[in-house]
């Protein structure tokens, strides 16, 4: 579990992301926490020079659906790397386990298909809280980190 700002990187390890395009394929379930994540995302994107013209956003019903938005986005638009957020938080069914585990394995999946990688910024946290403390609350954002390894990924 994060005990750590998940904003927190240094700048000077990220490489020259001018040139690359990024697709974001945001879940609208738990729709407060994907929007910061994707704030979170887009904003590091911008800080680390990305143009506003090179961040496409598709958006899916649930987190269950980035799967076949990500493919999507992988199929019909040029980018260097896709970030697939979403957020799942555990009721009182194994629903949540098969979401998870599922999506998991859809965008492992994505990334032995495709040569252009798919970043996992899917929460499975326990409580809303905890997806609050990650999506722009206390231990800062997810969509931060993905946006880094997204852009790491881009140029591998």
């Amino acid at each position: 579990m994060a005990t750590t700002n998940l904003s927190t990187y240094d700048k000077s390890t990220i490489p020259n992301a001018k040139d690359l395009r990024f697709g974001i394929v945001v879940s609208e379930w738990n729709e407060n926490i994907t929007e910061g994540l994707f704030n979170g995302a887009k904003e590091t994107l911008l800080e680390n020079n990305v143009s506003k013209d090179n961040i496409v956003r598709m958006d899916v019903p649930g987190s269950f659906e980035l799967i076949f938005g990500c493919k999507k986005m992988l199929q019909t638009e040029k980018v260097d790397a896709v970030i697939a957020i979403g957020c799942v938080i555990q009721g009182e069914t194994k629903h949540f386990d098969f979401v998870c585990e599922g999506v998991t394995q859809g965008i492992k999946d994505l990334n032995l298909q495709f040569d252009i990688p798919t970043i996992f910024c899917v929460l499975t946290d326990n409580t809303m809280q905890q997806s609050i403390d990650r999506s722009g609350g206390k231990l800062g954002n997810k969509g931060t980190e993905a946006a880094v390894t997204a852009i790491k990924m881009a140029v591998l």
